[in-house]
């Protein structure tokens, strides 16, 4: 269970028979005290969605509610208003892994690798990323991915590392595209390979050693690991709010231990999502720490 893994116990069950002894309240106040490593920023307030142009005001609005608790903010997107996610983080002293949002569109793609690019060599990005889950949802072939992380690096100011984010398992199947990497990014969901609760971080963990081990020695981030607070089951995944709150204080503990570089995800509750093309379902709008009012979920559990 890693180096220090000790310290705590990462089947999730102990703590659900026996919260109260264990203190949950006093150890989520100590992460809220101390700054955790990183966290997904979502941007779309109620009635927003993507293709929908996003305000500065908007975000440094939201941003202010995570700089006192993050290190780094992960985006998604460098294009409708995307572009000011980094560089209001960097305002904010926050460090910043920006990714260009890559699909089926040739001309938004070309949009998103320049503004990435642009935002690089204005000193917005400490970590680039060339798509996400691109080859997972089939939206590009692998060459045509080859060639655009290719033609990112090359652009890159040298002392911005490039890296793809997937799902863990694309990185063993696709030796080019690891090889390729100056970073491996990460995405790794437990609810969605229908883990029951009490294993989830233990399955979390082996997700992340598996892209480790074709890492090569490579710099290995988690850009992605949640659990959503409601809206329904996945198998033997089910949504809940003391199951999420578990999940993020024991993916918090394993990550602080083992010296993870982890963005969590999400920072706020997106509703759009729905009704949207993510294909998440009710789920899909319960990822959040916060609510899409803004309030932090757990308030009323400390």
């Amino acid at each position: 269970m890693g180096k220090r893994a000790g310290k705590h116990h990462y089947l999730i069950g102990q703590d659900a028979r026996g919260a109260k002894e264990l203190d949950l309240d006093s150890r989520l106040q100590q992460l809220l005290t101390k700054k955790m490593h990183g966290i997904s920023f979502s941007a779309y307030t109620s009635g927003q969605k993507p293709g929908d142009e996003l305000s500065r005001g908007q975000i440094e609005h939201r941003m202010a509610l995570l700089a006192p608790r993050f290190n780094w903010i992960r985006s998604f997107s460098t294009t409708q208003g995307n572009e000011y996610i980094p560089q209001v983080a960097k305002a904010m002293g926050l460090s910043t892994l920006v990714g260009a949002w890559l699909g089926k569109d040739a001309k938004k793609n070309r949009n998103e690798i320049e503004n990435l690019i642009e935002l690089a060599h204005e000193g917005a990005v400490d970590v680039a990323a060339v798509g996400n889950e691109v080859l997972y949802r089939g939206d590009l072939e692998e060459a045509e991915l080859l060639a655009l992380m290719a033609e990112v690096k090359e652009r890159l100011p040298a002392n911005v590392p490039m890296g793809y984010v997937d799902a863990y398992y694309e990185f063993e199947d696709r030796p080019q595209i690891t090889a390729a990497c100056d970073l491996l990014l990460t995405n790794c969901y437990p609810f969605w390979e229908g883990c029951a609760l009490p294993y989830a971080t233990l399955y979390m963990q082996d997700m992340y050693r598996r892209v480790q081990k074709v890492a090569n020695g490579k710099r290995v981030i988690v850009s992605e690991t949640g659990w959503p607070s409601a809206g329904g089951k996945f198998y033997g995944a089910e949504s809940s709010l003391q199951g999420a709150y578990l999940y993020f204080l024991r993916a918090m503990e394993w990550a602080e231990d083992d010296n993870i570089e982890m963005f969590y995800f999400a920072s706020f509750d997106e509703e759009w999502k729905i009704a949207g093309d993510a294909g998440e379902g009710d789920v899909g709008a319960h990822w959040g720490l916060w609510n899409q009012n803004e309030q932090f979920k757990y308030s009323n559990l400390l």
